[in-house]
């Protein structure tokens, strides 16, 4: 089997921890021919990752029934062997069967189960390891069946040349006004939806409790402009200098910029998978339930680049997803001994 179809079309988090999934399936079977089917959103990152040969964009669920229909005839067309569902639901099962693609895998989980033809029980619910762990024993159940040796993937798993990096870091810092021979320490204060993010006025108290002299950039995404300046300005009644950083050239360009940071600190979104993939060392806020924990959303980050915080445990969900129970000022005090041990 050497045309394989993975599919992972949910949000760019999701999507970036399925990189080492890319990775093992390529590097394990050099000669298959990987496509990923994605959203439009990440197609670019995508078309960007080493161990993917094609990308279809997917139409979504929410599509008319013709583009839908359109979809599946563009996947029958490709003639693939098999596909590995790394995000299973009945939109998604349905996609593969309706192409008749022989060898369909995806976990064993609820109705959708029934358009597959090799099942593997997770039980992701439980959350009892990292979701990039989850990817990686679908592939490894794949290999496993084609007898082929498993290669384990390492990070980095995204990366830049030396070049590129030396040119972003130069146009950062003349688009930003910052001082290349500092530290540079990336915030992202918004969220993706999936999981609380600390407030503004906790990233202002942790920022102040960090000993070294960063250049604090604050990152944006579309319609998270105005929270960044509202950080801006928090950080200057504090004393503390800002730039935001909100305008880029696509996902490709703004990954690249995220690679010359020395710091990345957000809660579980995109951009903070981005920066792990790309093992800029990450200081990541979690929310306490089970389907949010820093163990099941643990970023890419090779061994000893990552430190995780979430609220203290409670029995109830509400406290769980409480993130000003979590005390900043704990945390800047154990980055700052974390970073001087990495740095």
């Amino acid at each position: 089997m050497k045309n394989i179809l993975v599919v992972r079309n949910d949000k760019i988090g999701d999507f970036m921890l399925a990189w080492p999934s890319f990775a093992m399936l390529k590097q394990s079977l050099p000669d298959c021919r990987v496509t990923a089917l994605v959203p439009s959103y990440t197609a670019a990152l995508a078309k960007a990752c080493p161990w993917i040969d094609e990308v279809i964009i997917d139409a979504g669920k929410k599509a008319d029934k013709a583009t839908q229909q359109a979809l599946v005839r563009t996947i029958k067309s490709a003639k693939f062997d098999a596909s590995i569902n790394l995000f299973s639901d009945t939109y998604n099962a349905l996609l593969v069967w309706k192409a008749r693609i022989p060898y369909r895998l995806a976990p064993a989980t609820k109705f959708a189960q029934v358009f597959y033809n090799k099942r593997i029980k997770q039980k992701r619910s439980q959350s009892a390891k990292p979701e990039f762990e989850y990817n990686l024993d679908l592939i490894r159940a794949f290999l496993s069946d084609q007898s082929v040796a498993i290669v384990e993937p390492k990070a980095p798993y995204f990366s830049f040349s030396l070049d590129s990096l030396a040119k972003q870091k130069e146009k950062l810092s003349e688009q930003l006004g910052l001082n290349k021979a500092k530290s540079w320490l990336y915030v992202h204060a918004g969220s993706g939806g999936s999981a609380n993010n600390l407030s503004l006025e906790q990233y202002c108290s942790l920022l102040k409790g960090l000993n070294e002299d960063f250049e604090i950039v604050l990152t944006a995404g579309p319609g998270e402009q105005e929270k960044a300046q509202e950080l801006q300005s928090l950080l200057k009644e504090n004393a503390l200098a800002s730039v935001i950083y909100d305008k880029n050239d696509g996902l490709v360009d703004f990954s690249c910029s995220l690679a010359c940071a020395s710091l990345f600190i957000a809660g579980s979104t995109g951009p903070l998978h981005i920066a792990a993939a790309l093992d800029v060392p990450t200081v990541g806020f979690f929310p306490a339930k089970r389907s949010a924990t820093p163990l099941r959303w643990r970023p890419l980050n090779s061994e000893g680049k990552h430190i995780a915080f979430c609220p203290p445990k409670a029995e109830d969900k509400a406290s769980q997803d409480d993130m000003s129970r979590i005390d900043v000022n704990v945390c800047s005090n154990d980055i700052n001994t974390w970073w001087d041990g990495i740095r």
